[in-house]
């Protein structure tokens, strides 16, 4: 199995990376702020334009440690990737299945059932967690309309009958949303999703979770040789990494929501930690992301038990053994995808 490093977040817009032997070092003009070895980290991950040296970016390459730029807002730029891993039998037959209407549907059917089932499951737990301070009738009402779309998923023949059932579970699903927000109710609420640009805090938080498991999803997808650009439910469109999209279906709500949701109801982020551009956008501060990184790395160190291989596993390793699964049904070793089902 995979071990599970640590990712390197650079927050600060004035540092620059660069290589020294076996170390990458962060630097603020000519003074060097700090040192880490290659040789414990799994993926770096930066914020603004300063940058990193070649022989950074190539040495990183070389050891397929993913080197990823965003904005200071946290919107994705670009990834440093190396060579594509994994034989081209593997990835011939990936794309045979991604032009077959049928292969993808019944892939992309997968992919929807543990999303739908896991915003289900999410509406259950708070059921179960708290019922004296939410709506209980309210959630179940919702929650019995989303094991309806499991079941109408069961039925579907096309990417567009798929497609039409996962929207409106999503609405049916964030509908609730801000019930299951039960701290700081004055600084965050939330009305409906928007994302480009988040219009408020708790979509702030959303968009940024997703940029982050959008990112472990196409490194996990890349370790296990499959091409993270060509999907099934999400078809090609140049720059996108549809089936790193497709894989981080079903670990939206089970891991993105709930950490979101952790994060605001421990008051482990709040009000502060943001700032309002002029034009509406609200986005993290310095200060606000270093808290959600941080909380984000010891999310990815939680143990849990996979639901299908029945081992214990990081959370931050879901990514990489579904995407190991997936590989695996490709290439014909299973009988079908089987999605990551929570509980």
């Amino acid at each position: 199995m995979k071990k599970l490093l640590n990712t390197l977040y650079i927050t600060s817009p004035g540092r620059y990376l660069s290589l020294d032997g076996e170390n990458v070092v962060v630097l603020e003009g000519d003074e060097a702020l700090a040192r880490f070895p290659m040789h414990n980290i799994e993926s770096i991950v930066t914020f603004g334009y300063t940058g990193a040296s070649p022989a950074l970016m190539g040495e990183c390459a070389r050891r397929n440690i993913s080197l990823c730029f965003l904005t200071q807002s946290g919107r994705f730029l670009a990834r440093i990737a190396g060579e594509i891993c994994g034989n081209v039998l593997l990835r011939k037959e990936q794309y045979r299945m991604s032009d077959n209407s049928n292969e993808s549907v019944k892939i992309a059917k997968n992919f929807l059932i543990g999303k739908i089932f896991n915003a289900k499951w999410v509406l259950e737990r708070a059921i179960r967690d708290y019922p004296l301070i939410i709506d209980t009738e309210k959630l179940k009402e919702k929650s019995c309309l989303l094991s309806n779309s499991l079941q109408f998923l069961t039925q579907a023949l096309s990417l567009e009958e798929l497609r039409g059932i996962e929207g409106e579970a999503a609405n049916v699903y964030f509908s609730v949303f801000d019930d299951l927000i039960l701290q700081q109710k004055e600084d965050f609420s939330f009305k409906t999703r928007n994302k480009r640009p988040p219009m408020d805090k708790v979509n702030a938080l959303l968009s940024f979770a997703y940029t982050l498991l959008a990112n472990m999803c196409q490194s996990a997808l890349e370790t296990v040789g499959l091409d993270p650009y060509v999907g099934f439910l999400h078809r090609d469109r140049p720059g996108r990494a549809s089936l790193a999209l497709d894989l981080m279906e079903e670990l939206r709500s089970v891991f993105a929501d709930r950490f979101v949701l952790t994060l605001i109801n421990k008051k482990m982020i709040k009000a502060s930690d943001f700032l309002v551009k002029e034009n509406g956008t609200v986005i993290l501060n310095d200060e606000g992301r270093k808290n959600f990184l941080s909380a984000w790395q010891n999310k990815k160190q939680e143990k849990i038990t996979h639901p299908f291989l029945q081992e214990q596993i990081e959370w931050g390793m879901v990514p990489y053994v579904q995407a190991l699964l997936l590989a695996r049904y490709i290439r014909g070793d299973l009988d079908e995808y089987p999605p990551f089902m929570w509980k």
